[in-house]
């Protein structure tokens, strides 16, 4: 495992401390931070998630970790986990509209399945797109655990897993050294940490 600091960021709406076991777990070196200067001393970044798209970025936003977080992931990896994934793309829909970090290319809007239930909670399947660093190794109906009402559309040249809930969810998204997992790599066992692992040998 490649050793260095992983950052993960604290705006107030985030599920750290499971991320933190997590990757406590795996022996790798972290810190939780909430402000500019622990985001650039950072080898890598984690951007958790929970709550409403809006309320989110606005928070970011606030804080001046929006603009940060942009920054530094042109110079180091970064992995945005749940609504961190969504918050990765360049617009929500949910109550309303939003500018998000623009860093992938594509939207996030409530996912449309007729017949299933809203949200989209538990174990799924994913399946295989593209190939990135992170979902190497990982097989063809490995399921993983999600937890979501909204998911990113997005071209599927930025999609290395994804899931059939209604139709495709992108489970796991990539641009240059951009990651985003909608399902909870921390929650979902082994084949989980070993998006973990991966992430944090980059």
């Amino acid at each position: 495992m490649k050793g260095g600091l992983t950052a993960i960021v604290d705006y107030g709406a985030g599920n750290l401390f499971s991320v933190k076991n997590a990757l406590d777990f795996l022996g790798a070196e972290s810190s939780i931070c909430s402000d500019r200067a622990g985001i650039a001393k950072a080898d890598r970044l984690i951007l958790p998630g929970v709550g409403a798209f809006p309320d989110a970025m606005e928070k970011l936003e606030r804080t001046g970790l929006a603009d940060a977080i942009v920054e530094e992931a042109g110079r180091k990896p970064l992995l945005g986990i749940c609504l961190g994934m969504q918050l990765l793309f360049e617009t929500g829909f949910e109550f309303g509209t939003t500018r998000g970090l623009g860093l992938i290319g594509g939207t996030v809007g409530l996912i449309d399945a007729p017949g299933l239930k809203i949200p989209h909670m538990g174990w799924s399947d994913v399946r295989r797109a593209g190939a990135c660093p992170l979902s190497e190794g990982v097989r063809e109906g490995e399921s993983f655990y999600f937890v979501h009402s909204y998911r990113a559309v997005t071209d599927m040249g930025n999609v290395a897993l994804y899931a059939e809930y209604g139709g495709v969810v992108p489970a796991l998204v990539f641009r240059g050294g951009v990651f985003g997992c909608q399902f909870h790599p921390e929650k979902s066992g082994r084949a989980g940490l070993s998006i973990l692992e991966k992430f944090v040998s980059l």
